[in-house]
């Protein structure tokens, strides 16, 4: 069995100042279990691999981009017998953050109504996954204190043995007190 073939048609879309969205197509008849991205700033200051599994998805957000700076992307898919080679090069600029406001003085720090939805959907898709990850800790701290109380119970049931401080305590004189318990 092969590897699957590199995906085509990467192309960025809804770009802001500190994030952007990565899309592809990966060609019919092969099995795709997820995708790995590949995204590198031009001047070599960040680098960052995205690697999902078990998705169907074709298409990304990247966020904590900096503003107006180049970046470099590229695609593989994850089929069952490997990765694929990596897509052609992708090169994309963030814009500034002055480039989302309007010209018309009147409304000046207000985002135009058009960008008000997508900004607030970002946002908010990004404190989704901090939600998400917090309460996936939480989930996970909670299991943890059910084990650690279960094994606790459990132990209270068996004779408390004695402290090693208590047990055989050496003498001065190099050989070993018996403490009865």
């Amino acid at each position: 069995p092969d590897r699957p073939p590199s995906p085509v048609n990467v192309t960025v879309t809804q770009l802001k100042a500190n994030s952007a969205t990565v899309s592809w197509d990966v060609p019919e008849g092969d099995v795709v279990i997820g995708y790995a991205i590949l995204q590198q700033r031009q001047d070599g200051q960040m680098q960052r691999f995205i690697r999902e599994v078990n998705t169907t998805n074709r298409a990304c957000v990247l966020w904590d981009l900096a503003e107006d700076a180049d970046y470099i992307i590229q695609v593989q898919s994850i089929g069952l017998y490997g990765e694929s080679q990596a897509s052609k090069r992708v090169h994309f600029r963030t814009l500034k953050e002055t480039d989302r406001l309007p010209s018309n003085s009147s409304n000046q720090g207000e985002a135009p109504p058009s960008s008000s939805p997508r900004c607030c959907c970002s946002h908010c898709e990004g404190i989704l996954h901090l939600v998400c990850l917090w309460a996936a800790v939480i989930a996970l701290f909670c299991r943890q204190y059910d084990i650690i109380k279960d094994n606790d119970s459990n132990n209270n049931k068996e004779k408390a043995k004695p402290s090693s401080e208590h047990s055989t305590p050496e003498r001065p004189s190099g050989g070993l007190l018996r403490s009865k318990v």
